[in-house]
């Protein structure tokens, strides 16, 4: 059974970092670009980073460029967000979805999702 599962959330303080994961089992990692997504309340999902297959394309949203860095290892299979100077407005569920390039995982055509994973940053 193919499915992205993430892991690495949790509660942190203002200012401080966190790193998510999201781990790939049933299938192949490297055949898709992988994006991750935010959800808060009200708001409509949406993506704030994403790599290409290889690793070499990169996409960050403007909130979090500059402050967020994602980064693949598809010897393990697994895509990682590196979140830093973290402050309220990061606070939000994350989930990881892999899609055929980061311009389809941009509109939203996804392959795969996670279950997302609650990040709370308290101000």
């Amino acid at each position: 059974q193919e499915q992205l599962v993430e892991s690495g959330g949790g509660l942190v303080e203002t200012g401080e970092s966190l790193t998510l994961s999201c781990a790939a089992s049933g299938l192949t990692l490297s055949y898709y670009a992988v994006g991750w997504f935010r959800q808060t309340p009200g708001k409509a999902r949406s993506v704030i980073a994403a790599t290409s297959r290889s690793g070499i394309g990169k996409y960050y949203a403007e909130a979090v460029k500059g402050r967020f860095t994602i980064s693949r290892d598809n010897t393990k299979n697994i895509v990682y967000l590196q979140m830093n100077s973290l402050t309220a407005a990061d606070t939000a569920v994350y989930s990881c979805a892999a899609g055929y390039q980061i311009e389809n995982l941009r509109k939203g055509i996804i392959d795969y999702e996670g279950q997302g994973v609650q990040v709370t940053v308290s101000s």
